[in-house]
Protein backbone atom coordinates (compact mmCIF):
# COMPACT_ATOMS: atom_id res chain seq x y z
CA UNK A 1 0.00 0.00 0.00
CA UNK A 2 1.19 3.52 -1.21
CA UNK A 3 1.79 6.07 1.75
CA UNK A 4 0.15 9.50 1.31
CA UNK A 5 0.95 12.53 1.85
CA UNK A 6 -1.12 15.45 3.66
CA UNK A 7 0.45 19.24 2.07
CA UNK A 8 -0.98 22.19 3.13
CA UNK A 9 0.14 25.58 1.42
CA UNK A 10 -0.42 28.67 3.23
CA UNK A 11 -1.77 31.63 0.72
CA UNK A 12 -2.30 33.92 3.37
CA UNK A 13 -2.29 33.90 7.32
CA UNK A 14 -5.03 36.39 8.39
CA UNK A 15 -4.79 35.82 12.15
CA UNK A 16 -2.08 34.71 13.92
CA UNK A 17 -4.41 33.90 17.16
CA UNK A 18 -6.61 31.78 15.17
CA UNK A 19 -3.81 30.16 13.33
CA UNK A 20 -2.03 29.09 16.84
CA UNK A 21 -5.42 27.76 18.62
CA UNK A 22 -5.67 25.58 15.67
CA UNK A 23 -2.05 24.30 15.64
CA UNK A 24 -2.44 23.46 19.28
CA UNK A 25 -5.48 21.24 18.01
CA UNK A 26 -4.41 20.10 14.98
CA UNK A 27 -1.20 18.67 15.95
CA UNK A 28 -2.40 16.05 18.41
CA UNK A 29 -5.39 14.78 16.38
CA UNK A 30 -2.87 14.55 13.38
CA UNK A 31 -0.50 12.39 15.52
CA UNK A 32 -3.43 10.21 17.12
CA UNK A 33 -4.41 9.01 13.80
CA UNK A 34 -0.90 8.26 12.88
CA UNK A 35 0.30 11.06 10.78
CA UNK A 36 3.92 11.90 10.76
CA UNK A 37 5.21 15.69 10.20
CA UNK A 38 7.65 15.94 8.03
CA UNK A 39 8.45 20.00 7.10
CA UNK A 40 6.33 22.32 8.49
CA UNK A 41 7.40 26.14 8.64
CA UNK A 42 8.15 29.16 5.98
CA UNK A 43 10.15 27.43 2.88
CA UNK A 44 13.54 28.15 2.77
CA UNK A 45 13.58 29.12 -1.32
CA UNK A 46 10.43 29.48 -3.15
CA UNK A 47 10.21 29.45 -7.28
CA UNK A 48 7.81 30.26 -9.78
CA UNK A 49 4.42 31.02 -8.06
CA UNK A 50 5.28 30.00 -4.65
CA UNK A 51 4.34 31.98 -1.87
CA UNK A 52 6.45 32.67 1.32
CA UNK A 53 4.29 31.42 3.14
CA UNK A 54 3.87 28.30 5.39
CA UNK A 55 4.05 24.82 4.51
CA UNK A 56 3.28 21.61 6.46
CA UNK A 57 4.13 17.92 5.09
CA UNK A 58 2.91 14.71 6.79
CA UNK A 59 3.16 11.71 5.95
CA UNK A 60 0.59 8.90 6.68
CA UNK A 61 0.32 4.76 6.10
CA UNK A 62 -2.43 5.20 3.46
CA UNK A 63 -4.65 7.99 1.78
CA UNK A 64 -7.77 6.18 3.48
CA UNK A 65 -5.76 7.03 7.00
CA UNK A 66 -4.84 10.67 5.92
CA UNK A 67 -8.76 11.03 4.99
CA UNK A 68 -10.14 9.56 8.97
CA UNK A 69 -8.00 11.97 10.21
CA UNK A 70 -9.42 15.07 8.80
CA UNK A 71 -12.89 14.23 8.97
CA UNK A 72 -12.67 13.03 12.52
CA UNK A 73 -14.40 14.71 14.98
CA UNK A 74 -10.83 16.28 16.27
CA UNK A 75 -9.76 17.68 13.22
CA UNK A 76 -12.74 19.46 12.51
CA UNK A 77 -12.72 21.19 15.86
CA UNK A 78 -8.92 22.38 14.59
CA UNK A 79 -10.18 23.57 11.68
CA UNK A 80 -13.44 25.70 13.52
CA UNK A 81 -10.74 26.96 15.74
CA UNK A 82 -8.93 28.05 12.58
CA UNK A 83 -12.10 29.27 10.96
CA UNK A 84 -10.92 32.23 8.30
CA UNK A 85 -7.66 33.61 10.37
CA UNK A 86 -5.72 31.40 7.04
CA UNK A 87 -6.37 30.77 3.61
CA UNK A 88 -4.60 27.28 2.39
CA UNK A 89 -4.67 25.00 -0.21
CA UNK A 90 -4.70 21.74 1.19
CA UNK A 91 -4.53 17.98 -0.77
CA UNK A 92 -3.73 14.64 0.18
CA UNK A 93 -1.57 13.05 -2.45
CA UNK A 94 -0.56 9.27 -2.80
CA UNK A 95 3.32 8.27 -2.59
CA UNK A 96 5.21 6.62 -5.82
CA UNK A 97 5.50 2.85 -4.83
Amino acid sequence: MAKAYWISAYRAIKDTDKLAAYAKLAAPAITAGGGRFLARGLPAKVYEHGLAERTTLIEFDSVEQATTVHDSPAYQAALAALGDGAERDMRIVEGAE
